[in-house]
């Protein structure tokens, strides 16, 4: 049963803003995963429909909830496309892609914010839910969750980041994305379908 509201319901004009309110709260004390179109259009008081007219997916939403200037759904969707023996190197080369693109700046801008304002909540979310959720499900075993898998990834991605575009380290930080991709690529691979000794 969808809760009741106090006050009147907003007109289309207050809509968006309040979705976009609405969304962020239930994020961040739901999770990704846990949080539906449908809550999130009863905490705003809309109807469901209007929150697909304004932000399409969930995923689209929540990059517009976190002001990202990408839609996460391009570069996903080829990732989750690639054949899994070429999923490590399809990761690195599409988030490199997008660092490398005129929306890099505002993407590393976003992330930056996230992590100096001690919102590491909203950032672990976007990393491990939002891009490599489906990646984590693509490779998981009844026997291996990949959960651990995919935290390595995590790791090496966000350690490639800060190298590449907070701090500058060379020749990391001007190598052509091809050479980046084929130094790291199989590194990446390994975690996800590789050996890997946990303990």
């Amino acid at each position: 049963m969808r809760p009741s509201r106090s006050g009147r319901r907003p007109g289309r004009s207050g809509a968006r803003e309040a979705i976009l309110e609405a969304a962020r709260a239930r994020f961040a004390r739901n999770g990704f995963d846990q949080t539906s179109i449908r809550a999130i259009a009863g905490d705003a008081g809309v109807d469901p429909a209007l929150v697909h007219h304004y932000f399409g997916t969930k995923r689209q939403l929540f990059a517009a909830m976190a002001q990202l200037p990408i839609d996460p759904e391009k570069p996903l969707s080829t990732i989750l496309e690639a054949p899994i023996e070429q999923l490590g190197a399809t990761i690195l080369r599409e988030v490199v892609e997008v660092w490398d693109s005129p929306a890099g700046p505002g993407l590393v801008a976003v992330l930056r914010s996230m992590l100096a304002g001690g919102d590491m909540s909203m950032a672990r979310m976007f990393i491990l839910e939002v891009v490599l959720e489906r990646v984590r499900l693509r490779i998981a075993t009844p026997e291996d969750d990949a959960r651990a898998r995919i935290g390595l990834v995590a790791s090496q991605m966000m350690g490639i980041l800060v190298a590449r575009k907070l701090v500058g380290v060379e020749p990391i930080a001007s190598m052509p994305g091809p050479e980046l991709v084929a130094a790291v690529g199989p590194t990446l691979q390994r975690y996800l379908t590789g050996p890997v000794e946990f303990g």
